[in-house]
């Protein structure tokens, strides 16, 4: 199972992962291995929770209420690491950890980014001359990315689903000393929250966003005999975050072959409030109250797709209903 990066997208798959954690995927016992990157990490800490659909609803609801000061003095990366160390708190609470790191089905794998050069300074500004380097040295071959970011993964077991051939990886034992760091780390954005250093039995150096490397995953990695399950928000899949705005680097369709996607579709968006899924610009788009009706409106709709998967499978020919890729 995959979980991407995207901040505020979890709510608009709101009750279809309620009805993914909580019921489908208890339905059978079979091992899975969870990779995810930002949000899609933290996605996955509440599926491998003791009580699954509890703590994603705790997961959603906390991020949707997410509020602070108008008059809030601090800066907005102190406000920010704040605001996700409480998200974090209800989805870790007593005992969690422990479950998640020794789950007996699933194994969970958290990727994350840590800087190299400039991006491993505490420096704001040697950051942003780091992150311009990326960009531009990532727009001319996504290999030469790796001069500036190294994948760290985070992992409760052996990692099989995935092997990472595109970029230098280091592997490191998830356990309950590094499991909430590595958390927060793989979903802090640069400029934005502050990341993390030097986390429990990882290498050295600043610990960023896994979306910078793994937006939504490099499915070339992908390895063993089984499918891929994919609650996405989206029908397109884009490598890493640089590559958004790289129409020319796209996902190759024969590598998708085994992956079965589950995301929106035009028309469902369209039907939202401003016609989109929530993502992380409503926080400056929005004022608070109206960002709130917003978010739970889109919520309360995602019981639609919760429904129309559960219909899906539960009509007597369930493939007649979904589409391949081209």
């Amino acid at each position: 199972m995959v979980g991407a990066s995207g901040g505020a997208k979890l709510l608009g798959l709101g009750h279809l992962d309620r009805f993914l954690f909580g019921d489908f995927l208890q339905r059978s016992n079979h091992p899975m291995e969870l990779y995810g990157s930002s949000i899609g990490s933290w996605r996955h800490a509440a599926l491998a929770s003791p009580d699954p659909a509890r703590a994603i609803t705790i997961l959603q609801d906390r991020y949707l209420n997410q509020s602070w000061d108008e008059n809030e003095t601090r800066s907005p990366t102190e406000v920010v690491d704040e605001l996700c160390e409480w998200v974090m708190d209800g989805i870790l609470t007593p005992g969690t950890a422990t479950h998640i790191c020794q789950h007996p089905r699933f194994t969970t794998h958290i990727v994350t980014a840590r800087g190299r050069g400039l991006n491993s300074s505490g420096r704001r500004s040697a950051v942003a001359l780091g992150m311009a380097i990326a960009a531009i040295s990532n727009s001319l071959n996504r290999n030469f990315l790796a001069q500036g970011f190294q994948r760290a993964v985070f992992s409760s077991g052996a990692s099989t689903g995935f092997q990472f051939r595109d970029f230098d990886t280091v592997h490191v034992p998830l356990s309950e000393k590094n499991l909430r760091s590595a958390l927060l780390a793989s979903g802090s954005i640069p400029f934005l929250m502050s990341g993390h250093r030097d986390i429990h039995d990882a290498p050295q150096g600043h610990y960023w966003d896994g979306g910078i490397i793994d937006y939504h995953f490099d499915f070339d990695n992908c390895a063993g005999d089984g499918l891929v399950l994919y609650p996405h928000f989206t029908d397109s899949i884009t490598k890493g975050w640089f590559d958004k705005a790289l129409r020319w680097r796209r996902i190759r369709p024969e590598v998708l072959d085994r992956l079965v996607l589950i995301a929106p579709s035009t028309s469902y968006v369209d039907s939202l409030p401003y016609q989109k899924i929530p993502d992380r610009g409503d926080f400056q788009r929005f004022e608070q109250t109206e960002r709130l009706r917003y978010w739970n409106q889109t919520i309360e709709q995602s019981k639609l797709l919760a429904e129309a998967f559960s219909e899906t499978l539960n009509d007597p020919n369930p493939l007649a209903r979904l589409t391949t890729g081209a």
